[in-house]
């Protein structure tokens, strides 16, 4: 499976980010891509400096800007997974914060809605997204076995383990990383430990430009770059053999060695 990863800058206009992945999508393709991941709400980069409400530019995950994608995925047999905002109805001002990820059909193959919002480091994510409310989960494609988690959510073991438990191979992880001191440290540490800890890989994209880090990734099940960026705006290609994770998990078999009844014990989850 080849992938790319979208590292790519996007703005407040909906229509120009939109322009902007179907260059990417041609991009990809010609790069000898299976797969291209671009990053979070890549619809549009809003912050609540932005004075544009995410509901003023969601849709409906049938609406212009998936549909188009769709097209695009068809016309080039290509998987395309994407941040958007999903419209919630009834609310004027926030909207879902949502990975899909579409086959080489067209077809809407997995959505997720980001669980774990951004309210650190003095952001509040709060105030643009609504939640989600429903699990990660794995789905099976032609490349292998596929779950999309979003951006802050990479610091939350229990989501990544709970998508390798389903079976997932390869965990996409769209991002838009906000910078900051150590932020680039955190970034690296924690892809490649939830690489490890799962025996999965990652990949990971995550937005260029103004306060966001770059630096997208693909992390093996040994935790080891397979290919990596830096600031810069482009596509970083990258190749997953999943044979590759039988042969580390044959070495460390730490899924298989879980003690679920130990977990279930009360309070073994509840912070203090």
């Amino acid at each position: 499976m080849r992938i790319a990863l979208g590292q790519l800058a996007a703005s407040s206009r909906k229509e120009e980010n939109l322009e902007a992945a179907r260059r990417a999508v041609r991009d990809a393709r010609s790069g000898g891509a299976d797969l291209l991941l671009l990053p979070e709400v890549f619809m549009a980069f809003l912050t609540p400096q932005s004075g544009i409400p995410p509901a003023a530019v969601a849709e409906p995950l049938d609406g212009p800007f998936v549909s188009a994608l769709a097209q695009d995925a068809r016309a080039h047999g290509l998987y395309i997974g994407c941040g958007v905002w999903e419209s919630v109805p009834g609310e004027r001002t926030r909207a879902h914060n949502t990975a899909v990820l579409l086959g080489p059909d067209g077809s809407l193959l997995l959505s997720y809605r980001k669980t774990h919002l951004y309210d650190a480091f003095g952001f509040r994510e709060s105030d643009l997204t609504v939640p989600g409310d429903r699990a990660p989960r794995a789905v099976r494609t032609a490349l292998g076995t596929v779950g999309l988690l979003v951006c802050y959510e990479l610091r939350f073991p229990e989501l990544s383990r709970m998508l390798a438990l389903d079976g997932a191979e390869v965990i996409l992880l769209p991002s838009a990383w906000i910078a900051g001191p150590l932020k680039e440290e955190h970034w690296t540490t924690l892809i490649a430990a939830r690489a490890i800890e799962n025996t999965v890989f990652i990949a990971a994209a995550d937005q260029a430009g103004d306060r966001r880090i770059g630096c997208s990734r693909l992390v093996d099940p040994m935790g080891v770059a397979l290919s990596s960026g830096g600031e810069a705006a482009g596509l970083i290609f990258g190749t997953v053999d999943l044979a590759r994770i039988d042969q580390v998990r044959e070495k460390l078999p730490s899924l298989h060695q879980r003690r679920e009844e130990i977990y279930a014990q009360t309070g073994a989850f509840t912070a203090r």
